[in-house]
C-alpha cells in the first residue's frame, strides 16, 4: 500500500461539540474546559508582519488553517483537515500570499503494520490553490512515507524554498526506459509560483538530514549507518562543506546507543561555524566548531547541574540569538543584547516569566511572542519595535479564562537512597494544603522530563481538588548521563523507587491523606503507574494508564517491522529484568482498580499493549476497564476524546479517593 495524500482539505466550517454527559456538573465543566485542544497552534507571522496564520481545532479531529490580516482584522478560513487519516500539523508563510503546510497521520499498511506519513503542500492564503511539493508520484518501487522537509526559507529569494526531498525509484516493471532511478534524500530549490525545481544536492540513500546557514548554503550533511539487513545501528556521521568547495568532509560522529559523540544542531554563516552539543562532565554543553577545515572548537555554555539543550533562532534566516536550558525552570540566555533587554521588559510587562520569541517579519521590525506561566496557559502577541505597541492575537486556552488556576512550585523529594529527586507540586487552587486526596503523575519518555509551566492534565486534577506531584525520577533526561542512567526500562527499579518516594513525600509532609493516593500516567508514565501499582500493591487506591507500555517483550517484537528494531531492543533490554519490568506479567499483583485509555492508531505504543494488560487484569480478577479511541494516535488530539477521558478519570478517581 502506497501512502499518498488523502484529499480532505476544504472550506472551513467550525462548530462546538457537545459535552460528555456526567452526573457531576462541575466535572462536566472541568472536563470540557481542560480537555479542549489548544485554541491556536503553529502560529506564524508573514514576511511583511501584516498577516498571521494559525491552526485552530474544530470538532473532534478536525484542524483548520486561519489567516488573519492584522491591519483590517479580516479573517480567512482557508482549509481544513478531518483527521481521517491526515491532519494539518503545521503551516508557515513562504510569502505573504502563500504558505507551506504539512499534513500527516498514521495508517495501517499490509494489514497490521502501522506507518506514519507526512506530505508538504503549498497553499495560497485564501485556500483556493493547493500544490503538492514532494517528488512527482509514479509507480514507486518502495513506500514513500515522507516526501520532504523545508530546510531553508531563503529570505533573500522570496517565493522559493530549499527542500530536502525524498526520492524513491520508479519500478522497472513499468517498461519506461527513462524511468526515475534516483533514491534517497536530496535537496531541491522549489519555486512556489510554478513548482519549478532546481537540483542542489543529488539524492543519497545514506543521507538522513542536512543543515543550511539560513541563507541557502548547504553546510552540513548527516548520514546513518545500517547493517547488512538495512537496520539502523545508531551510528551517525556528520560531514561539512567549506565555503570554497562542494566536497563533503568528515566533521563529527554520534553513537545513539552509547550516547557518545557530538551532535550538530545549527549553522551560523556569519561565524562560519556549527553549533554542536557534546558532553562535559557528563552533561551536554554547547560549542562552536569552525567549518573552515581547522576544526577549531570553542565552548559557548555549560551548566554544572543540567544539560544545555538547544539554541534559540529567530526570523526567516533562523539567526541564532541564544541558547536554553532548564533547571527548576526554563531559562534562555541571549547572545543578542537587544533580545535580552526586550525579553526582560516583556516578561515584566506581561507578568509571565516564560516569554519566547516565536517569529519575526522579514525586516525584524515586528515580532511574534508567546508568553505563559505555571498558572497561565499562555497567549500569542505581535510586538511592533518601532511603536513599542503590542497586541494580543490569540489565547491558547480561552475556555480557562476567568478561572483561578493552581500554582506550581518546585520541591525536592528524598529518595530511598537519600538522593534528592527534583519534582513539581501542584496544589488545588482552592487553597487547601493538608490531608488531601493526591495523585502521583510521572512523565512519559522515559528519556524526557517535566518542566515548570502550565500542564493541562495536572491542572485538571488540581481543579478537582487533588494534590499533584510530578517527579523527574532517575531515567529522566536533562540532568546529565548519570541521572539518565541505563534509562527507565533497563533500570525500572530505580525509576519506580523514585516515583514511590514522591508518594511518600506527600504523606510525610502532611499534604496527602495516606488512604487517598492514586497514580496517573501517559505513555511511559502509564507504564510507571501500572508497574508501581504492582510493586506497591497497598500504596495506591487506583491507577490510570493512558497509552501505556505494559509488555517489554511485546514492545521489542512490535519494533521488528521497523528499521530501528535493534535500537529499540537495546534500549528496552532483555532477560529477567524485561520480564520483571513488564506490568502485564504481574497483573495478579495489582490489587486496585485500573482504568486504561488508548488510541487504535498509536504509532508510539501499540494498542495491543493496553489490550493485553486489560485482559490480564480481568483474568486475575481485578477491576479494569479499557477505553479505546478509534482513529486516534498517541497524543489523542481530539477535544471530544479528551473530554470523555477526563470525565471518566474524574468519576474513577472520585469513586476511589474522593475529591
Amino acid at each position: 500500500m502506497r501512502v499518498g495524500f488523502w484529499s480532505t482539505v476544504s472550506a472551513v466550517a467550525l462548530y462546538i461539540s457537545a459535552p460528555v454527559s456526567a452526573a457531576d456538573p462541575s466535572l462536566i465543566a472541568d472536563a470540557k474546559a481542560f480537555g479542549a485542544r489548544d485554541a491556536a497552534f503553529s502560529v506564524d507571522l508573514s514576511p511583511s508582519g501584516n498577516r498571521l496564520a494559525l491552526l485552530i481545532p474544530g470538532p473532534g479531529k478536525v484542524t483548520a488553517l486561519r489567516v488573519i490580516d492584522l491591519s483590517t482584522i479580516a479573517v480567512t478560513n482557508a482549509i481544513k483537515s478531518d483527521g481521517d487519516p491526515d491532519s494539518l500539523q503545521w503551516c508557515d508563510f513562504a510569502t505573504d500570499d502563500q504558505l507551506i503546510c504539512q499534513f500527516g497521520g498514521n495508517v495501517l499498511s499490509g494489514g497490521d503494520t502501522l506507518l506514519g506519513f507526512t506530505r508538504l503542500m503549498a497553499i495560497s492564503a485564501d485556500g483556493k490553490t493547493i500544490k503538492q511539493l514532494g517528488q512527482k508520484t509514479h509507480s514507486d518501487s518502495a513506500l514513500k512515507q515522507f516526501d520532504g522537509t523545508v530546510l531553508d526559507w531563503l529570505p533573500d529569494q522570496q517565493g522559493s524554498v530549499l527542500m530536502a526531498r525524498v526520492y524513491v525509484p520508479e519500478l522497472a516493471a513499468t517498461g519506461n526506459y527513462n524511468r526515475d532511478t534516483r533514491e534517497g534524500l536530496g535537496i531541491d530549490k522549489v519555486d512556489l509560483s510554478n513548482l519549478k525545481i532546481t537540483h542542489v544536492e543529488p539524492p543519497r540513500p545514506a543521507a538522513a538530514n542536512y543543515l543550511t546557514d539560513g541563507r541557502g548554503n548547504v553546510r552540513l550533511m548527516q548520514t546513518e549507518d545500517t547493517d547488512h539487513e538495512g537496520l539502523l545501528t545508531g551510528v551517525e556521521h556528520f560531514f561539512y562543506r567549506d565555503t570554497a568547495s562542494r566536497d563533503w568532509k568528515p566533521l563529527v560522529d554520534y553513537d545513539e546507543k552509547s550516547q557518545s559523540g557530538v551532535i550538530p544542531i545549527a549553522v551560523d554563516g556569519t561565524l562560519n561555524s556549527a553549533y554542536v552539543l557534546k558532553k562535559v562532565d557528563g552533561r551536554e554543553a554547547l560549542f562552536t566548531v569552525k567549518l573552515d577545515g581547522s576544526g577549531t572548537t570553542k565552548q559557548v555554555a555549560a551548566n554544572p547541574k543540567v544539560d544545555i539543550d538547544s539554541v534559540v533562532r529567530i526570523g526567516r534566516g533562523q539567526r541564532v540569538i541564544g541558547y536554553t536550558y532548564a533547571d527548576d525552570r526554563r531559562h534562555t540566555v541571549y547572545f543578542d543584547p537587544e533580545f535580552a533587554s526586550l525579553h526582560n521588559a516583556l516578561s515584566q510587562a506581561l507578568g509571565d516569566p516564560l516569554v519566547n520569541f516565536e517569529g519575526a517579519s522579514a525586516d525584524g521590525s515586528k515580532l511574534l511572542i508567546f508568553a505563559s506561566s505555571d498558572s497561565d496557559p499562555g497567549s500569542f502577541y505581535v510586538f511592533d519595535k518601532a511603536t513599542r505597541h503590542m497586541d494580543k492575537v490569540a489565547a491558547l486556552r480561552p475556555e480557562l479564562e476567568g478561572r483561578k488556576m493552581a500554582s506550581v512550585k518546585t520541591v525536592s523529594v528524598p529518595a530511598a537512597d537519600r538522593v534528592e529527586i527534583p519534582a513539581y507540586l501542584t496544589l488545588p487552587p482552592s487553597g487547601a494544603t493538608r490531608n488531601l486526596p493526591a495523585v502521583v503523575l510521572p512523565h512519559g519518555g522515559p528519556t524526557a522530563r517535566d518542566e515548570w509551566g502550565f500542564d493541562w492534565l495536572a491542572q485538571f486534577l488540581a481543579a478537582r481538588g487533588y494534590a499533584v506531584i510530578q517527579p523527574n525520577y532517575r531515567g529522566s533526561s536533562g540532568y546529565g548521563e548519570d541521572w539518565e542512567g541505563k534509562n527507565g526500562f533497563r533500570d525500572w527499579k530505580a525509576a519506580i523507587s523514585d516515583i514511590t518516594a514522591s508518594a511518600h513525600y506527600l504523606v510525610d509532609q502532611g499534604i496527602a491523606d495516606p488512604n487517598r493516593l492514586a497514580i496517573v500516567g501517559w505513555s511511559y508514565g502509564g507504564y510507571a503507574a501500572l508497574q508501581s501499582a504492582g510493586v506497591e500493591p497497598t500504596l495506591y487506591k487506583a491507577a490510570v494508564a493512558i497509552a501505556p507500555v505494559t509488555d517489554l517483550s511485546l514492545l521489542k517484537s512490535e519494533a521488528k517491522a521497523y528499521t530501528n528494531q535493534n535500537l529499540v531492543s537495546d534500549f528496552v533490554g532483555a532477560g529477567s529484568n524485561a520480564i520483571d519490568g513488564s506490568p502485564v506479567r504481574h497483573a495478579a499483583d495489582i490489587k486496585v482498580p485500573v482504568l486504561l485509555f488508548h488510541g487504535d492508531l498509536d504509532l508510539n505504543v501499540a494498542i495491543a499493549q493496553s489490550e493485553r494488560m486489560n485482559a490480564a487484569l480481568i483474568k486475575a480478577g481485578d477491576k479494569a476497564e479499557l477505553v479505546k479511541f478509534p482513529g486516534l494516535d498517541h497524543q489523542l488530539d481530539d477535544s471530544d476524546a479528551r473530554n470523555e477521558m477526563l470525565t471518566r478519570i474524574g468519576e474513577f478517581l472520585d469513586a476511589a479517593i474522593g475529591h
